[in-house]
């Protein structure tokens, strides 16, 4: 028998409630044995499923306590707490902000947040260690909704395909809540996260009537009830997704190529009623979208510009993407999709193959929505295979699609239908998938594959990189003891002459690859002042140009292996950090013999280095922060050895160049970062040490305590 040509899918089941869709070749007798439940009920299933996707969401949030890259805060969280607190308020904007590379739509989202719950907490006048704390949680917490939105849409596109009857949907949704990458990426804030609940989000919404053509409709697909809405709906979440991350484009050129593909080959005219209801669709939706986007980016950036213009310019024209790293072709086919799907691979690839995006007149609705979802993946992952600049989460809209193209491989792989009911029509995984009684096999399989998710997510989300999370909960925590009277969200909120003092002080230095740690989302308080090796781009070099060759960034100069065997870093922190240490370490020796006016120079020249200490300029900080692998670069710099000083001499102050600056390095906190790391110079405990310049620092609590 042939298949019906729609799936009605959610939208059109609670439009109707009492009919049954189904794109399987399944027999009347079949489905006639699948209980139809009653329109209450399945509204109730609906709620109910996202209420429990909402509430395991918000604990995977709670639960993610690792750092795994910096976009995750620099992207969008310096930025939102720059749009709630400020521009004073001591957010890092880095260069792409500085030059309009990205869209403040995420931010704003974010910044919107912070500004609300930190007003209500206000207006509460509650404790402000506990108000730092929540506005800490906050980000994870708003993420945590739309990664449950994201399971939930996967979910719902896969019952438009396959029926709500199948057990396929079920075993999307399986898919994506245990999806060792969903679980440790889904609720942090990368706008890629946003971006692939967009993404699924618009695909649940598209009418894919259009796939089926004008035949099947009379002419006319998108003029049912509820169809045109249905595309507003998925354009303007497109364009959303778009105006984030511009490599969005390609999901939507595959899908948009073949729904026009579609309505035209199988119609009379091009120009039929369908195909000018989506042009002008795209074209009311797109403009909207994109007067939105301009006016958010007038107000955060205080003039006209267009971000995907100046992303494409810089990455592109400017190829600056290879600045950030260089990969294989086949990364994504080698490492993206597998870290992706992790143990479902062998199912995603089995459905992206027997997927195949048919154009024939006779293809069902439900191969033709499988094939365009396919060639989404296929048109994204061989475009961006020709950028140098890779990074799996670049492809990351692209996994709920992988999940719902593998859940009838892997229900027909794991389950078999009783003996009972098992009938000679059904012949295609997805046949088999009918919510009829099975049975379960490859039970040790399944275990198996389970307990390696779980056994992934639970290592990558507490125990891979916990410290660059941790560290800042100590310096915050130590802050607030230390300054209790400068524990405040924005600057203008405190005295004068109180944030004039606090100036004075260097709060942490972190001497760490560049954005190692969060910043102002976690340090929070404006007047804990801190400082960071900075990793900004060759902007001012061409491509190509020897001076972009031999361009080493701040952080790249403190590592940089010197030709003479000596410590990296120590002719760093002499020449860059600290340019005053030289000079200061040999003064005693140099002023004697010398004459009252050199004396008196000499005296000048001190005080000009001590008030460029005390004004931002090469000033010591109080503690300072690095991976343990530092700590001999900071011993030969500061003539230190195992926490002793030693007797200066010309020629030890030579060696030790910051000797005379009254630092005695103590540890005062350390934390395991994992079991492993690609970058030799994150490897090791991360490790404060207390410098002795300040009173009243963790040092007193005693000499080398661990954490």
């Amino acid at each position: 028998m042939e298949s019906k040509p729609a799936a009605k899918g959610l939208r059109e089941r609670e439009r109707e409630r009492h009919k049954w869709g189904s794109d399987f070749s399944a027999t009347e007798s079949t489905k006639s044995k699948v209980l139809k439940v009653h329109p209450q009920v399945l509204a109730a299933q609906v709620k109910d499923v996202l209420t429990l996707l909402l509430v395991f969401r918000f604990i995977n949030a709670l639960c993610v306590r690792t750092f795994f890259q910096p976009d995750e805060y620099f992207q969008a969280l310096e930025p939102a707490w720059s749009i709630a607190f400020g521009p004073d308020s001591g957010a890092w904007l880095t260069w792409e902000w500085q030059h309009q590379l990205r869209s403040s739509l995420h931010p704003a989202i974010l910044g919107l947040a912070y500004k609300a719950v930190d007003g209500a907490m206000g207006f509460l006048n509650l404790f402000p260690p506990f108000r730092a704390f929540i506005l800490v949680a906050l980000p994870g917490v708003l993420q945590s909704v739309f990664a449950a939105l994201s399971d939930f849409y996967t979910w719902k596109l896969a019952i438009d395909i396959y029926g709500r009857e199948s057990n396929a949907p079920w075993a999307a949704l399986s898919m994506s809540v245990l999806n060792p990458w969903q679980w440790y990426c889904s609720t942090r804030t990368f706008s890629n996260s946003l971006e692939n609940t967009l993404t699924i989000a618009a695909l649940a919404y598209w009418p894919w009537e259009v796939l089926a053509g004008t035949r099947a409709y009379k002419g006319a697909p998108l003029q049912g009830k509820g169809r045109v809405t249905s595309l507003r709906v998925a354009l303007v979440l497109a364009a959303v997704a778009v105006l984030l991350r511009p490599t969005n484009l390609l999901v939507w050129l595959a899908v948009l190529g073949l729904s026009l593909a579609r309505l035209t080959l199988t119609g009379g005219s091009p120009w039929n009623s369908s195909t000018l209801v989506l042009f002008r669709e795209i074209v009311v939706c797109g403009t909207a979208v994109l007067a939105v986007s301009l006016v958010s980016d007038r107000l955060y950036f205080g003039f006209w510009t267009f971000p995907p213009y100046k992303w494409l310019y810089f990455n592109i024209s400017q190829s600056l993407a290879v600045f950030y790293g260089h990969m294989p072709w086949h990364y994504y086919l080698s490492q993206g999709i597998p870290l992706l799907t992790t143990t479902f691979l062998p199912f995603a690839l089995v459905g992206l193959y027997k997927a195949a995006p048919p154009l024939k007149n006779s293809a069902s609705l439900q191969c033709s929505i499988m094939g365009t979802l396919s060639a989404a993946v296929l048109t994204m992952v061989t475009t961006l295979s020709l950028i140098s600049h890779k990074e799996v989460r670049f492809i990351y809209p692209l996994l709920p699609i992988l999940h719902i193209l593998a859940a009838p491989y892997i229900i027909a792989f794991f389950t078999q239908p009783t003996t009972a009911t098992t009938t000679t029509t059904t012949t295609t995984p997805s046949q088999q998938s009918l919510t009829s009684p099975v049975t379960l096999r490859h039970k040790r399989t399944l275990a198996n594959l389970l307990s390696l998710n779980l056994l992934l997510a639970g290592y990558l989300s507490l125990f891979h990189q916990p410290a660059p999370l941790s560290v800042l909960t100590f310096l915050r925590t130590e802050f607030e003891r230390l300054h209790p009277d400068a524990l405040h969200f924005r600057p203008q909120d405190h005295h004068h002459n109180n944030k004039e003092k606090e100036q004075k002080e260097l709060f942490a230095l972190f001497l760490t690859p560049c954005h190692s740690t969060p910043w102002r989302s976690h340090l929070v308080y404006p007047a804990l002042r801190a400082r960071a090796l900075t990793c900004e781009p060759p902007l001012h070099t061409a491509p190509g140009s020897r001076e972009r060759e031999a361009y080493l960034d701040e952080a790249d100069r403190f590592y940089h292996r010197r030709d003479d065997g000596r410590e990296y870093g120590v002719r760093f922190l002499a020449d860059e950090m600290w340019p005053f240490s030289s000079s200061s370490s040999s003064s005693s020796s140099l002023m004697v013999g010398m004459t009252t006016l050199d004396k008196e120079m000499e005296m000048g020249k001190r005080k000009e280095e001590r008030e460029e200490r005390e004004n931002g300029g090469g000033e010591i900080p109080r503690y300072i922060v690095g991976f343990e692998g530092i700590e001999p670069v900071l011993q030969s710099f500061f003539g230190q050895e195992q926490g002793q000083e030693q007797e200066q001499g010309d020629d030890d102050a030579a060696a030790a160049p910051g000797r005379g600056m009254g630092v005695r390095l103590t540890r005062v906190w350390s934390a395991w970062n994992g079991a492993f790391n690609e970058d030799w110079r994150r490897r090791g405990r991360l490790v404060v040490w207390d410098t002795g310049v300040y009173e009243g620092s963790g040092s007193h609590e005693g000499e080398g305590k661990l954490s």
